[in-house]
C-alpha cells in the first residue's frame, strides 16, 4: 500500500511594509497644500488691499464738513479759485477719492458691457497668475512669467482701447470727476480748515503712491 504525502506546509501571508506615521502626516499634508496653495495666496492678497483701503478711508473728513452750505462762496478771481482747489484738494484728498470711486462705479454700473469686459479681463489675469498651476504653452512654447505679463498687457490694452468702448467710459466717468472736484473745490472756502504743512504739499495722487500713509505715520511718531 502506498504511503500518504502530507498535505504542503501552509505559506505564511506576507505582512506589508509599515508606513511611519510621519510619512502619512506629511504626504496627506501636502496633498492638501496643493489645492489650497492659491487660494490661500489670493486670500492674503485681498486682506492686505482691504486693511490698506482701510486705513486709508479712516483718514476721510466727515461728510457735514465737506457740504456745509454756509462755506460755499462765488470766488472773485480764477487765482483765488485755484488757491481754494488746492487748499481743498489737500484737505479733502480721501473724499476726493471716493467721489472718484464712486462716480466710476455708477457710470460702469450704467454700461453694463463695458463692465462686462472689465470683469473679463480681470478674471483672464487671474487664471493666468494665480489659479493656473502648470506651465502655459502656445505653439509647444513654454511661456515665461515675463511674457505672459506682456502679452496680458498687450491683449487687455487693445481690449480696453481698440476693440470696446471701455476707455471712453472710463475717461467720461473722470472727466466728471474732475468737474464735480473742481466744483467743489473752487467754491468750498478754505478759512476755517485746519491744514498742516505737509499735508498741504500733497496732491490727491499722493494718496494712490502711499504717500499719505507715509505722513500718517511720520505724525504717529
Amino acid at each position: 500500500m502506498a504511503a500518504v504525502a502530507p498535505p504542503p506546509a501552509p505559506v505564511p501571508p506576507v505582512a506589508p511594509a509599515p508606513v511611519s506615521a510621519a510619512a502619512v502626516s506629511t504626504s496627506v499634508q501636502s496633498a492638501a497644500a496643493q489645492p489650497a496653495s492659491t487660494p490661500s495666496a489670493l486670500w492674503l492678497v485681498g486682506s492686505r488691499l482691504r486693511e490698506y483701503a482701510a486705513s486709508t478711508f479712516e483718514q476721510r473728513k466727515p461728510w457735514g464738513e465737506v457740504l456745509d452750505r454756509s462755506s460755499f462762496s462765488k470766488p472773485s478771481s480764477l487765482q483765488e479759485a485755484a488757491g481754494r482747489l488746492r487748499k481743498n484738494a489737500g484737505y479733502f484728498k480721501i473724499n476726493y477719492l471716493i467721489v472718484i470711486m464712486m462716480t466710476v462705479a455708477v457710470t460702469f454700473l450704467t454700461h453694463p458691457s463695458s463692465l462686462l469686459v472689465l470683469g473679463f479681463l480681470a478674471a483672464s489675469w487671474v487664471y493666468v497668475f494665480a489659479i493656473r498651476q502648470g506651465p502655459l504653452v502656445i505653439s509647444g512654447k513654454e511661456l515665461s512669467e515675463r511674457e505672459k505679463l506682456l502679452g496680458m498687457s498687450g491683449i487687455s490694452f487693445l481690449v480696453v482701447f481698440v476693440l470696446t468702448s471701455v476707455a471712453n467710459v472710463l475717461f467720461s466717468a473722470l472727466t466728471l470727476s474732475c468737474v464735480i472736484i473742481g466744483l467743489h473745490g473752487a467754491s468750498r472756502v478754505p478759512d476755517d480748515l485746519f491744514l498742516d504743512e505737509a499735508d498741504s504739499n500733497q496732491s490727491l495722487m499722493s494718496i494712490l503712491t502711499g504717500g499719505g500713509a507715509s505722513t500718517t505715520g511720520a505724525n504717529a511718531v
